[in-house]
């Protein structure tokens, strides 16, 4: 299949570095209550393959939607596989139209995989820890033109690794989940590889034969591994992740993760700035580039179809708590690191507060307020490789935050 992540592609994979994977941790208070983790080696999630997923799993286990997590790695060396309409596949015309039969191919899979592990449930001993990971650092570098996509080591950085760790009932380690915000993308290679994030997992799971190590990203829109480049140093990555995850099992007054399993899901109604005119869109669609007039081409499609673009956008976000000392919140798209660092100075202290992007559905970038006055790929530039009209209002950032105070209130009633 061909490949997702990078536009300058110009064939399909030419083989397997490293296995990709889709894992489940299953967990269930004493009163039957279920929350459901889905961690997957992609690029992202498609808002129909969740959808299918969580249809299946309704029907198959009673599970309601806002029980059901799923995080991708954003792995820039998987398969390409959007659902739908997609402007990548539009512009690479490559003949490839496999994408579909593998998005209800994996949709089955991850049903089964939950089911399995449903199957499986077993007394366990959960706790919350953290450490730290030093190689993500912010990408967006001021310049007199602007903000470049280059390394950055006086922006704001994300460099907590959360862990889960969940113990049998004889102390044995039978799974870690853990986090890290940052870009999946030390590799561009032609070869499906989980990167940095796949190697921390296999490194893990190689330490502790029979555990399942599953990896959440975070909010790492903006931010990127360096060095980069070379498969050993999507390994080098790797092994300092897991090293990390490492440090934090030793610690040995971890906090004690208990139920009840609370979850609950809403829609913020994202705007997206006012679009180009006709005519613009018009001028834009005769561009030498290629993306820009294509992505022209496919707004010009939508004036004639509907009579209007798109005003706004249904944007997921997601609060879990198990008891009252671990809380989840999960963010669509490509989320920047400003959500995780005001997140967890405003939500309560006494909590365990863990924030992950790239859940549920990934439909793009969302910048703060801070990064879409200063512009740049993460503010609006990237946009242009999506079906979206353009970029958002400034007001994004304060709807999402004020939908996950409100989730967590209502958790917390």
């Amino acid at each position: 299949m061909w490949m997702a992540g990078y536009a300058s592609r110009t064939g399909p994979s030419e083989g397997v570095t490293q296995d990709l994977f889709a894992k489940v941790l299953v967990l269930e208070d004493g009163q039957g209550g279920r929350f459901v983790t889905l961690t997957m080696d992609l690029i992202g999630i498609p808002s129909s393959l969740r959808s299918s997923v969580v249809e299946a799993l309704r029907k198959q286990h009673q599970l309601p939607p806002e029980r059901v997590f799923m995080n991708c790695s954003h792995t820039h060396c998987g398969p390409e596989f959007r659902v739908g309409k997609s402007l990548y596949l539009e512009v690479m015309d490559h003949g490839d139209n496999r994408s579909a039969e593998y998005g209800a191919w994996l949709a089955g899979e991850l049903a089964r995989i939950t089911g399995e592990a449903i199957q499986r449930l077993a007394p366990v001993k959960l706790s919350a820890t953290h450490a730290r990971c030093g190689f993500a650092m912010n990408r967006r570098l001021p310049t007199r033109l602007g903000y470049k996509n280059s390394p950055y080591p006086d922006g704001p950085v994300d460099q907590a690794v959360p862990v889960l760790e969940v113990q049998g009932a004889d102390g044995k380690l039978l799974a870690v989940m853990f986090g890290y915000a940052c870009h999946n993308t030390t590799l561009s290679f032609q070869q499906f590889c989980g990167d940095y994030a796949g190697y921390a997992q296999e490194y893990l799971e190689a330490a502790h034969p029979g555990a399942v190590a599953l990896f959440v990203m975070g909010c790492g829109g903006d931010q990127n591994p360096y060095p980069r480049g070379k498969l050993e140093l999507a390994q080098q990555h790797g092994r300092a992740l897991a090293n990390a995850v490492e440090a934090a099992l030793t610690v040995t007054q971890k906090q004690l993760v208990l139920g009840p399993v609370k979850a609950a899901m809403g829609t913020v109604v994202l705007p997206f700035a006012p679009p180009p005119s006709k005519a613009e869109l018009e001028k834009l669609a005769a561009s030498t580039n290629r993306w820009e007039a294509a992505h022209a081409s496919m707004q010009l499609k939508k004036l004639e179809v509907e009579g209007k673009l798109a005003s706004s956008y249904n944007y997921p976000v997601q609060v879990v708590k198990l008891g009252s000392d671990f809380t989840l919140v999960a963010l669509g798209g490509e989320v920047v690191v400003d959500y995780a660092l005001r997140l967890k100075q405003e939500l309560p202290k006494k909590s365990t507060v863990w924030v992950a992007g790239y859940s549920n559905d990934v439909m793009g970038y969302i910048p703060s307020r801070r990064v879409l006055e200063e512009g740049g790929y993460e503010a609006g530039g990237a946009m242009l490789y999506t079906a979206h009209p353009g970029p958002w209002k400034p007001e994004v950032e304060e709807l999402i935050i004020s939908k996950v105070h409100e989730l967590d209130r209502q958790l917390a009633e």
